[in-house]
């Protein structure tokens, strides 16, 4: 079985392509094509993803990496063919004109390829980066007559440390599921998200903790942006804390790292590093090497921030693994400080590979073979059934 998996829920229109195969009661995992298009410099000047621009992106992407993810899984054969329904495809994809003609003009002219099923993220996320996915596996599966399944794009963050490393190419690029015990805490810090999920097993999920305000990956950029830093600023602030110093005139607050729940905050830690930027601005101190101390301090405070609560959950679960997934994931500091915390505790700590760690459609793929092939979900053709979800929970 030959699935198409889509995911545009942010600044990253992603198209891969996986092969499964059961025997002796086995089912191989094989990657035939995996793409993605980062909008980072687009979004640049706006100091954040400005949502019409990443769909307006998404919809110029998707038609040039389809037809690139199936040449690379040698499933494009040229041919002219007679496309049915056409009044129906241009009705699902009546808000993005260019998108229908674009995809019609490819498919009137490839034969029908070997796909057996489209996986695609539906929340959550952008709204509306996440319609442009979403009808567009509508208009693919109704073309092709082929089913959906819709994946949870935080469900595709915690599989992604399935994948292997080196997963391209690999017959068998997936871990072994049966060698995970459960329960497992997954921790999940992206630019949209910080949740601490108890995984009870591969698709049961219970959030136990999240932000209450700001997103660890948003408090990351808004600071860097005070310092005077492009977007994306969490990459930046890390290099800058390398260069710091533990210096006693530049403190920044923990929040409610002792609140006794799994709960975060960023946005206090936020507004204390504005009023101390602006102070050292008006005391004319704010200088190259003071920046490099305030992103070090920062840094520290997030990460502590973390780890306590993180391993408060552990402890408390009395669990068997710990998972960190999402953008904020590749953090090398923070992962750093959790690798060596993690000793203390003598259970595994799993992480996607760097690759991985953004958002991309090989974990949306991952998700949905899972809930398919282990879980027996059902694969639809839906007419509208399947609907993007901005605020979609576990």
């Amino acid at each position: 079985m030959n699935i198409l998996a889509i995911e545009t829920s942010c600044d990253e229109t992603a198209l891969s392509i996986i092969q499964t195969h059961t025997y002796e009661n086995n089912t191989n995992f094989k990657v035939l094509s995996d793409l993605v298009i980062s909008q980072i410099d687009i979004h640049a000047e706006y100091g954040g993803v400005f949502p019409a621009l990443a769909k307006r992106e998404h919809a110029k992407n998707l038609v040039p990496l389809l037809k690139q993810a199936l040449k690379e899984a040698n499933l494009y054969t040229e041919k002219k063919i007679n496309i049915e329904n056409l009044e129906k495809i241009e009705g699902i994809l009546e808000r993005e004109p260019e998108l229908y003609k674009s995809l019609i003009s490819l498919l009137q002219n490839i034969e029908t390829p070997s796909i057996d099923m489209i996986m695609v993220t539906y929340g959550p996320g952008l709204a509306p980066a996440l319609w442009i996915g979403v009808n567009f596996a509508r208009a693919l599966s109704n073309i092709w007559n082929i089913p959906i399944i819709p994946v949870n794009h935080m469900e595709g963050h915690i599989t992604s440390i399935l994948l292997k490393e080196n997963y391209l190419n690999q017959e068998h690029a997936l871990l072994d599921l049966s060698e995970f015990s459960f329960p497992i805490i997954s921790l999940l810090i992206s630019g949209g998200h910080t949740q601490l999920v108890l995984i009870k097993n591969w698709g049961v999920y219970e959030i136990i903790g999240e932000t209450i305000d700001d997103a660890v990956g948003e408090a990351f950029d808004k600071v860097a942006r005070m310092l005077g830093m492009d977007y994306p600023g969490g990459p930046k602030i890390s290099t800058a804390a390398q260069k710091g110093f533990e210096n006693e005139n530049i403190a920044l607050p923990r929040p409610m790292i002792n609140s006794g729940d799994y709960r975060f905050s960023f946005s206090g830690l936020k507004t204390a590093a504005r009023y101390l930027i602006d102070d050292l601005q008006k005391e004319k101190k704010l200088n190259k090497q003071i920046i490099y101390d305030i992103a070090r301090e920062f840094e520290h405070a997030v990460t502590e921030v973390l780890i306590k609560k993180t391993m408060s959950a552990v402890e408390a679960y009395n669990v068997q693994g710990l998972i960190i997934a999402g953008g904020v994931s590749a953090n090398k500091f923070i992962i750093k400080a959790f690798k060596q915390k993690i000793e203390e505790y003598n259970i595994p700590l799993y992480l996607p590979e760097q690759k991985m760690c953004g958002d991309n459609s090989l974990m949306i793929a991952t998700a949905g073979f899972i809930n398919h092939v282990e879980n027996k979900q059902k694969a639809t053709i839906p007419e509208n059934e399947i609907v993007a979800v901005g605020n979609l929970k576990l």
